[in-house]
């Protein structure tokens, strides 16, 4: 599944909107923390591949293996549901994780990804290149990666992250 998006702010809403009807399909709720971390996900790529491209990119949602493994008698038929996200753009340059100071309004985009998905990277596409990531429906909360990044957990603390 894929969407193309136009190099306009206005279009990280609609890539939102896009994935919510499509993780619907799959059963997967509005409310479940795997849909909010996707979305809150599909936010972060789609928002830096329009705001440091300036150019049209790419969204893909799929399930990675094809059809999923025959689920056991009684068991949540998507309960080991592994999404991944893909963000293809047009430039080149690789994504560089910063670290934000604390009164920066930017730059903490890939260690949010960092944090919350299960796995991330990046690699070439044409003349372009395609950030990943994915999310497994089971998968406990990890214990971040924000020390990688100079910020430490505390800093998170009281904060609610709420996508629309």
């Amino acid at each position: 599944m894929q969407l193309e998006i136009r190099p306009d702010p206005e279009e990280v809403g609609r890539a939102r909107k896009w994935a919510r009807s499509r993780l619907a399909g799959l059963g997967i709720a509005a409310d479940e923390p795997l849909a909010e971390t996707l979305i809150l996900l599909v936010s972060e790529l789609v928002t830096n591949a329009v705001v440091h491209t300036g150019r049209p990119a790419l969204l893909r949602l799929s399930l990675p293996g094809g059809a999923p493994a025959p689920v056991p008698a009684g068991a949540d038929p998507v309960a080991s549901v592994t999404v991944r996200l893909e963000v293809a753009d047009a430039s080149s340059r690789a994504p560089v994780p910063r670290c934000a100071g604390r009164d920066a309004t930017g730059g903490r985009g890939l260690a949010l990804v960092d944090c919350l998905a299960d796995r991330w990277g990046w690699s070439p596409e044409g003349a372009g290149k395609s950030i990943w990531c994915e999310l497994d429906r089971c998968s406990q909360p990890r214990e971040g990666a924000a020390p990688a990044y100079g910020v430490q957990p505390a800093a998170y603390e009281d904060l609610l992250f709420e996508a629309f």
